[in-house]
């Protein structure tokens, strides 16, 4: 395999399990959709810093986990994906004329720079190897104004990554071995493309593993709720959702 079969084989393997219908049972029952309705929320309030009609693009988006958080701020939509199975879960919004899907290189994206207003890619960065500064630089070079991303941080109990693989994946079943990012070079390689990171939102403390085991959102919430009030998820959550504004 070349160096281009490579990189090939990285971004069909990334998206185009995010996008079927096996990832979307884990989103399933009152924890899954409370992980989508945290994940929706930060995401709709940093969307509110654009103008309404905003061109944004969301790579690797196929999962449609963004999709209302975006329509419903009034914006205009285009998912890319590495695949043509990387539309199966979109034809309601496609067929609705709601919003465009598109096949492309995730890692080059078929698009002139400053194509969109704003670019999102979400559940996608742990999963590209060591191609991660360059899907972030592509991110870049394609927005105009801002780059919104989601990452497992290494500033949480995900620095314990590794050994609570074999629990996570009990739990999960289907989870994917993942990686985790520092600050510090989240931040290096958003300055390398000449944005810089203005907003962090961290999700959760707890591990998310260890709410779907549980299964109750009302038991997550309880949970969450006072390590949210001390400000101790801000600095230690994961996955944190991450904005970036060109510099």
């Amino acid at each position: 395999m070349n160096a281009s079969d490579a990189v090939q084989a990285v971004r069909v393997e990334a998206d185009v399990e995010t996008s079927s219908d096996g990832y979307a049972r884990r989103f399933s029952g009152s924890v899954g959709r409370w992980f989508l309705e945290v994940q929706s929320r930060v995401t709709s309030r940093i969307l509110t810093a654009l103008p309404e009609h905003s061109r944004i693009l969301d790579v690797g988006g196929g999962h449609g986990q963004l999709v209302d958080a975006v329509l419903d701020g009034g914006h205009q939509l285009t998912i890319i994906g590495s695949d043509p199975r990387c539309g199966h879960r979109l034809t309601k919004w496609t067929e609705a004329g709601r919003l465009k899907f598109e096949i492309g290189n995730l890692l080059s994206l078929p698009y002139p720079d400053s194509t969109f207003d704003a670019a999102l890619c979400f559940r996608l960065m742990p999963h590209v190897g060591e191609e991660w500064p360059r899907l972030i630089s592509e991110l870049c070079r394609v927005s105009a104004r801002m780059v919104i991303i989601d990452y497992p941080s290494a500033e949480s109990v995900n620095f314990l990554a590794e050994r609570l693989f074999a629990i996570k994946k009990r739990v999960e079943g289907d989870t994917r071995p993942f990686r985790v990012f520092g600050r510090a070079e989240i931040d290096s390689a958003f300055r390398a493309a000449g944005f810089r990171i203005s907003r962090r939102e961290p999700q959760f403390l707890w591990p998310m593993a260890l709410h779907r085991a549980h299964h109750s959102a009302f038991i997550g919430r309880m949970l969450e709720a006072p390590v949210r009030g001390l400000g101790i998820t801000r600095a230690l959550g994961s996955p944190v959702i991450a904005m970036a504004e060109r510099a």
